[in-house]
């Protein structure tokens, strides 16, 4: 049996995802969810922050290595917003925190999509520009001082109508200038090559065999 982690959600999906991934490396993973872990209160400032919180609460309270995401899309023209808060956006007032909700996945996105429009009303391609993020990180254990942070960006500009049925989150609205199409637009295998997620992936790859 090789290395057991403990991944910081409760989504199957991702499981799936990175499992294929790692399935080189002598690992298995299990989500906090499977281990009756609640996900962590993220009260970081950035994503590198709340991936580590994450990381940390998963690998407390399981006593495994522990491995997790935080991803989201900066638009320069709103100062890196929604930045950290883009799964909720549309539920973020300015200056207020953020309230509950219990809108499925496909509301919400639809909501956050609508939000963003708005704020870039009237804006010039050229003044659009975003980029999408994603931090994974790896923890040997919870008080790790050196844990492994994998840090990728995919580079687009927001359009003025949503393009494309794939995906999910804000990729109708996020154009891949290397594919000139949406990044809904692009099949599965095209957006795990080139998403920043994909580029993150690549470097906890490189990075988490002398970890183990």
């Amino acid at each position: 049996m090789g290395t057991r982690i403990v991944l910081a959600t409760g989504n199957q999906g991702k499981l799936r995802e990175l499992q294929r991934l790692l399935q080189a490396l002598d690992v298995e993973l299990v989500t906090q969810g499977e281990l009756g872990i609640d996900d962590a209160e993220e009260t970081g400032l950035t994503f590198i922050e709340n991936a580590i919180l994450k990381a940390r609460h998963a690998s407390d309270l399981s006593g495994l290595p522990a491995l997790a995401d935080d991803s989201g899309l900066a638009v320069d023209a709103l100062g890196g917003a929604p930045g950290i808060y883009s799964a909720r956006y549309s539920l973020l007032a300015e200056g207020s925190t953020l309230a509950g909700d219990n809108a499925d996945r496909a509301t919400r996105d639809a909501a956050n999509n609508q939000k963003l429009l708005r704020m870039l009303d009237g804006l010039p391609d050229s003044q659009r520009n975003a980029q999408f993020h994603c931090v994974l990180v790896y923890l040997r254990h919870a008080s790790d001082p050196t844990p492994v942070v994998c840090h990728g960006v995919w580079h687009g500009r927001i359009l003025i109508a949503p393009a494309g049925e794939g995906g999910f989150g804000y990729d109708p609205l996020f154009h891949v200038p290397s594919m000139a199409c949406s990044s809904a637009q692009l099949s599965a295998e095209q957006k795990n090559t080139i998403s920043h997620r994909a580029i993150a992936m690549q470097s906890l790859l490189q990075q988490l065999p002398s970890r183990l």
